[in-house]
């Protein structure tokens, strides 16, 4: 009897969990295999030929030793840089990425303004800047905000370092309010931000809807799973951690945060 295949969930880090769990939520009966390059996190404040050289050596090894059917990039700053790169060269393999949720955002918000939380390998890249300009000139404004060191603090749980930097990048997008030209609407534009959104939605307010990425991810991978008649079907689910770094802090995070997370969605 053969196994069912897997499909692989990567991230640089911890914050892809906030989509491993939305992709259990919408897949139960799938086997996924997560791996962490903790090693080398955080890619944002990394050059993009190191992302792009990391994300291809690891979804080799999914590919390789794991036989993954679907592979999910579960990180904006690998997603921006090797997503192209990635589907040329695996042709055969369902590869779905991450994007800050800027068409959701332009769409939910009511006054125009739309501020976005995102790492600095995110918003410099060119994948984000078409994403951006073709959604500018229109009714909505964009505040961008490189949030240096915070997707850092998240993986360390410094819980001080988390307050400050989150005062510090929510503050410094500018008002938030429900009046023509104020901040209503808030992008989570990295996986790691969702495990801290009580401390996000406190900072903004809680007329500010923020929105990130997990559930609607989750759903194309199911849309091109079942366009492919690769749906698991009936089995128990199961899960898989690997990691470059140490296994115990992954396991912890695990344990910690991978359930489903009450946070609008697109």
């Amino acid at each position: 009897m053969s196994v069912p295949a897997s499909i692989g969930v990567f991230d640089s880090g911890v914050g892809g969990l906030s989509v491993l769990a939305a992709l259990r939520t919408e897949l139960p009966d799938e086997a996924f295999v997560y791996f962490s390059d903790a090693a080398n996190a955080p890619y944002g404040e990394r050059g993009d030929a190191f992302v792009i050289e990391r994300t291809l050596a690891v979804a080799r090894r999914l590919v390789d030793e794991h036989g993954i059917k679907a592979l999910v990039v579960a990180c904006n700053t690998a997603t921006a840089a090797a997503i192209a790169l990635l589907r040329s060269a695996h042709p055969g393999l369902i590869v779905v990425g991450v994007e800050p949720a800027l068409k959701p955002a332009a769409a939910a918000t009511r006054t125009g303004h739309v501020g976005v939380l995102a790492t600095r390998g995110t918003l410099v890249s060119l994948k984000f800047k078409a994403l951006h300009d073709s959604l500018q000139g229109g009714r909505v404004r964009f505040s961008l905000m490189p949030c240096d060191g915070l997707a850092g603090a998240i993986e360390r749980l410094d819980a001080q370092a988390i307050r400050s930097l989150s005062h510090q990048y929510v503050q410094g997008l500018g008002r938030f309010g429900d009046l023509p030209g104020e901040i209503d609407t808030m992008v989570l534009g990295c996986t790691h931000y969702p495990f801290i959104v009580s401390e996000l939605q406190h900072l903004a307010g809680p007329g500010v809807k923020l929105i990130e990425t997990g559930e609607p991810v989750a759903q194309q991978t199911r849309r091109l799973l079942a366009a492919q008649g690769r749906l698991a079907a009936g089995g128990p689910g199961s899960l898989r951690l690997l990691t470059s770094g140490e296994p115990a802090a992954l396991q912890g995070a695990a344990a910690r945060w991978l359930r489903p997370l009450p946070l609008p969605t697109a």
